[in-house]
């Protein structure tokens, strides 16, 4: 097995902040380019909290992982949140309710009754402004300035004020394999604006046709109401210092990205989500 073969979650970022999950593969322009679909289990002092249901791919590693945790003494899992329903956020959420029994769901799950309609009497929808007390920490459900889908929330953990963006920072989605597992700072080599862009093209390709300047202030707005320190993206790698990756955050939403990936025509339409 070679190094890069070695998978480097679960990672504490923060204290009872832990990231989930499991690098994946995929070709692009020649070479191979790596991704997260990740997981985040937030530990308070009487429960804890998965955000995200995990991409069906990476469930078995996210299974293991939270077992792991819970068999060291992390708090009891009773709530699963997912940021909306598209696969690699909700799709492990049946899965995950029968390997934790007691565990209810909690989101934007709209239509997943349908999906998995043996767990719908633990369901609970969730909008801006709802939180969840893990003792003494709070999860608080905010907007979603930059989302791919019309309800999609984010997370917000109060004590080390953790943003869980889902798609919204899909900051360096893509990545060189020595960079599994590491932080955004962790990782000067990498060009930033061209992956964010380059994710922005293939999940929030809307972004291409709007003024993004209007929804930049919204999350500017945002990140400083709540006083965010810290991010962790589904997908992408977490952003330890935001004061310090802001410029280039906002050019990567911007769509400041080489040639190579830039869209031939770029014309300014309506944005179809809000």
């Amino acid at each position: 097995m070679s190094a890069t073969d070695v998978n480097p979650l679960p990672r504490e970022l923060a204290p009872g902040v832990f990231w989930l999950g499991r690098c994946q593969h995929a070709p692009f322009q020649g070479r191979v380019l790596h991704g997260y679909n990740s997981a985040f289990l937030v530990a308070g002092d009487d429960s804890s909290a998965l955000i995200e249901a995990g991409h069906p791919v990476v469930l078995p590693d996210i299974e293991r992982q939270l077992d792991g945790l819970l068999a060291a003494g992390v708090p009891e899992l009773r709530y699963l949140l997912t940021t909306h329903t598209e696969t690699p956020h909700s799709g492990g959420l049946g899965r995950l309710l029968q390997h934790f029994p007691e565990a209810l769901a909690y989101g934007p799950l709209l239509d997943l009754h349908l999906v998995f309609p043996q767990y719908a009497a633990r369901f609970r929808q969730v909008d801006p402004g709802d939180s969840l007390d893990l003792g003494g920490r709070e999860l608080l459900i905010v907007e979603a300035p930059i989302r791919d889908m019309p309800y999609t929330r984010w997370v917000f953990d109060s004590r080390e004020r953790v943003l869980f963006p889902g798609d919204g920072f899909a900051y360096a989605h893509y990545h060189e394999a020595d960079h599994c597992g590491k932080t955004v700072e962790e990782t000067p080599d990498l060009d930033l604006p061209d992956m964010m862009a380059l994710f922005a093209e293939i999940a929030l390709y809307w972004t291409n046709f709007v003024d993004m300047e209007p929804y930049i202030q919204r999350l500017d707005a945002l990140l400083g109401d709540l006083r965010v320190a810290m991010v962790a993206p589904t997908h992408g790698l977490p952003i330890m210092d935001v004061g310090a990756s802001i410029a280039t955050i906002y050019d990567g939403l911007r769509g400041r990205r080489s040639s190579e990936h830039a869209p031939a025509e770029t014309a300014k339409h309506e944005s179809p989500i809000r």
